[in-house]
């Protein structure tokens, strides 16, 4: 039977996005996780891959066109098929690209000899008491094999909506809350909380609606992520008095902070949920935002969900006490482990006057924020900077092959950004094509999104260089562990007024009031020599000191 190809969720509070191109026209043929079309929201630009292998048979939304998440866009007709039987068709469609990856953009899926990627689990079939859906662990990334189920959001005979976060991963690359493909009631958990699975494992099973019949026939090996049976026509029943508000871990974190009551906070996400845009307004003005209609609404999702008491604060660990490793925290700790163990370390200070970057930046930041709707920083200026020096020096921006040297084409600059619950880098690709501007805008975007579970799992990957800033915390300089596979990383000190001995042009001293940052350079010894660092370095620290860049 045709696949149905929807508009994906980008994001939690993601409802709508707009074609901005199709990059197949009908008739061609398309291969599973060969881009199909490029999409626009108000967070991401994206391509998003077919979920199938076959033809692409219709397209049902012309580009400029936007349309709600899970609209169907398009339809891909089979290739080469078993010979199954195609269920009768319904008005209700299978969710393809959608929603399991919910905080980050449609992944691009690893094959598997199981999976039947984009098609409806072979058990799965249309009516209103049909059996249950297979909920799998979705794949976050193309080197993303497996993850953990941190938390689940919803237990055993619990009713879910379409779209309603069910249950709370980690991987390597990303924490995401994942949401429901279908409307129903999770009759079977089949993984418990802290467990590690392979992507495409059946970890859950949605019934076909409330009241359905509970039997299940049996699972298929494997499903895709983003792939769900047809939903069942009898509509969910609505959220029962003692459930908990629905919100993510960032929103409860921020009302305890806070010490919010989240019954008090007016959602505007699906069904009652409370966002994050929700609870800053509560906070700083207490109005409620403009509600966000959720696309195709189940019967039960048009009832105003009834208010619910707040979750309970999570406990602060006690002195003394042994708490498990985060998922992330875990990966972290293995990653540096392994970095020191691969690369022999060596770090050089450099001391850098930002006299003249201060004064241009106090000169032009109000002016240039009204012009380019966004903050000037320090940061923009350093890794332009490093970008320069590393054009001069691409050793600096290599990484060890076996017993070869890996000269990378392009200049991708990861920036470190530390979250409440970890560490991420988002990488800003192809640095050396962007000018001054662009850089900016994508320092602050990626920093944004990182804090805010929004990043695709390739804004997290294929860095050569990273620059990690911990001289906000008030350090002087640290000796920052280099992030495997590249030759180098560059610790960003605190700035600071220091005395410093200056000579005029006339060669006369004098003692005088300047800032100062220390940079700090770790390099792998194996390819990077010590004069490498170095020359690396004193370009840097040039070209900062002498700024003439026009900053846009």
């Amino acid at each position: 039977m045709p696949t149905d190809v929807v508009m994906p969720q980008m994001g939690e509070s993601i409802t709508e996005g707009t074609i901005t191109k199709w990059l197949k026209k009908p008739g061609d043929s398309v291969q599973r996780d060969e881009p199909l079309f490029e999409i626009s929201t108000d967070k991401v630009d994206a391509e998003i891959p077919s979920p199938a292998a076959g033809t692409l048979e219709e397209i049902k939304v012309a580009e400029g066109t936007t349309v709600q998440i899970n609209t169907v866009v398009c339809t891909i007709a089979e290739g080469a098929s078993s010979g199954a039987a195609a269920p009768t068709p319904t008005p209700a469609k299978a969710e393809t690209a959608a929603a399991p990856a919910a905080d980050t953009a449609t992944p691009a899926a690893v094959d598997t000899p199981a999976a039947t990627q984009g098609n409806p689990p072979a058990s799965a079939s249309p009516g209103a008491a049909g059996p249950g859906t297979d909920i799998v662990m979705p794949q976050m990334g193309e080197s993303i094999t497996e993850g953990t189920i941190t938390k689940w959001l919803k237990k055993v005979g619990d009713t879910v909506q379409r779209d309603e976060p069910i249950f709370e991963i980690s991987t390597d690359k990303v924490d995401a809350e994942i949401p429901s493909p279908v409307a129903g009631v999770l009759t079977e958990i089949k993984v418990t909380e802290g467990t590690t699975v392979q992507i495409n494992t059946v970890v859950a099973v949605i019934g076909g609606g409330a009241g359905a019949p509970a039997a299940k026939p049996a699972a298929p090996a494997a499903a895709a992520p983003a792939a769900s049976a047809p939903a069942a026509s009898a509509p969910a029943a609505s959220a029962s008095e003692g459930e908990k508000v629905r919100s993510s871990p960032l929103v409860r974190k921020i009302a305890k902070d806070n010490n919010v009551d989240l019954t008090q906070v007016p959602g505007s996400g699906a069904a009652g949920r409370v966002t994050k845009s929700d609870i800053v307004g509560h906070l700083e003005g207490g109005a409620k935002p403009a509600a966000v209609a959720p696309a195709a609404p189940s019967p039960a999702a048009s009832a105003p969900a009834p208010a619910r008491p707040a979750a309970p604060a999570a406990a602060q660990p006690l002195p003394g006490e042994v708490v498990p490793m985060t998922r992330m925290r875990a990966i972290i700790a293995q990653r540096m482990v392994e970095s020191k163990r691969t690369s022999p370390h060596v770090h050089t200070v450099f001391k850098v006057d930002m006299t003249r970057i201060v004064k241009l930046r106090e000169k032009e930041k109000n002016k240039y924020e009204q012009r380019n709707g966004v903050k000037l920083t320090y940061m923009p200026f350093i890794t332009r900077a490093a970008i320069v020096a590393l054009k001069k020096h691409p050793i600096v921006n290599a990484a060890v092959q076996g017993e070869a040297i890996l000269y990378n084409k392009s200049i991708n600059i990861g920036i470190a950004v530390a979250l409440e619950w970890g560490l991420i880098v988002p990488v800003i690709k192809q640095t050396e094509e962007k000018n001054f501007l662009g850089i900016t805008r994508s320092i602050v975007d990626l920093a944004d999104r990182a804090r805010n579970k929004k990043l695709a799992p390739d804004e997290v990957s294929g860095g050569t260089f990273t620059l990690t800033n911990s001289g906000i915390f008030g350090e002087q300089f640290g000796t920052p562990i280099i992030a495997q596979p590249q030759a180098a990383i560059l610790g960003i000190g605190g700035l600071n007024k220091e005395a410093e001995v200056v000579t005029d042009k006339d060669g006369q001293e004098s003692i005088a009031i300047r800032s100062i940052q220390r940079f700090t350079l770790g390099f792998d010894h194996r390819i990077v020599d010590g004069a490498d660092a170095g020359k690396f370095m004193s370009d840097f620290k040039a070209y900062l000191e002498n700024w003439t860049e026009d900053i846009g």
